[in-house]
């Protein structure tokens, strides 16, 4: 496995005189699903959003497949295959569902993933039914409940066939029951599953998640963070046992 799909160096990142991300630095290979986890205020958020180059780093290199993404604009970033989910989420709230995904399945880099996608109602579709909502595809993004814009918010970020997927926090909003589908739907879609039909594999992933027991089931390494700074990187079992992250953020009781 190469560790050289996504590679941090030494990022940092200031909001006035607040460091939210401090010599952040790590690799990943292109089969990994990372867990990104941490205190509220960490700064996990704010490094998806330095990947997606949502915002500009201050000091430090992202490099994607051996090439420099540090800012460039979002759209490039999404058109070279890494898409993303945020906590916020910004639907188009007067169209109905269907048409929130079909936008995605417009990118240039979904148009040319293949002749079907050329369908971009059926392609929006089937990234709908991924999601677990294609049953609500007419309705209005308005109408959605939290765990269904969540939901909204996967589907749109799969139909531009990203290589790497960020979640943040894709859980939220959701009951035991839909958070249980939702964790089958990511690991389907990582072994490139129905959606995935175009990949012999399906994206490597970082997942922000509070819902540690779940996630854990997920992930193939967790990176935490306190402060900004990585505190442990390591497999779920290490981190769980790791007494730095014990103090900062699981408590003494753990999971």
């Amino acid at each position: 496995m190469s560790a050289d799909f996504l590679r941090v160096e030494g990022l940092a990142k200031d909001f006035g005189g607040l460091r939210a991300v401090s010599g952040v630095s790590f690799s990943m290979g292109r089969r990994e699903v990372i867990g990104l986890i941490g205190p509220n205020g960490a700064g996990k958020t704010t490094l998806l959003r330095l990947i997606t180059g949502i915002l500009r780093p201050d000091l430090g290199t992202i490099n994607f497949k051996g090439i420099s993404i540090s800012g460039r604009k979002t759209w490039d970033i999404v058109n070279m295959g890494i898409a993303c989910t945020f906590q916020n989420m910004r639907p188009f709230r007067r169209l109905p569902i269907i048409a929130n995904v079909m936008v995605s399945c417009l990118s240039p880099r979904a148009m040319k993933r293949g002749e079907w996608v050329k369908k971009i109602e059926a392609k929006a579709m089937d990234a709908l039914e991924f999601a677990g909502i294609s049953d609500m595809a007419l309705e209005k993004a308005s109408t959605l409940s939290q765990g269904d814009l969540k939901r909204l918010e996967v589907a749109r970020a799969i139909a531009t066939e990203p290589e790497l997927l960020l979640l943040d926090e894709p859980f939220g909003g959701l009951s035991p029951a839909e958070t249980e589908l939702m964790a089958k739907s990511i690991k389907r879609l990582h072994k490139g599953g129905r959606f995935g039909r175009l990949h012999s594999e399906g994206p490597a992933m970082i997942i922000v998640e509070h819902k540690l027991q779940q996630l854990m089931k997920i992930v193939d390494r967790i990176i935490v963070l306190d402060f900004g700074t990585i505190i442990a990187d390591g497999t779920p079992e290490d981190v769980v046992n790791n007494p730095q992250v014990i103090k900062a953020y699981l408590g003494q009781g753990g999971l």
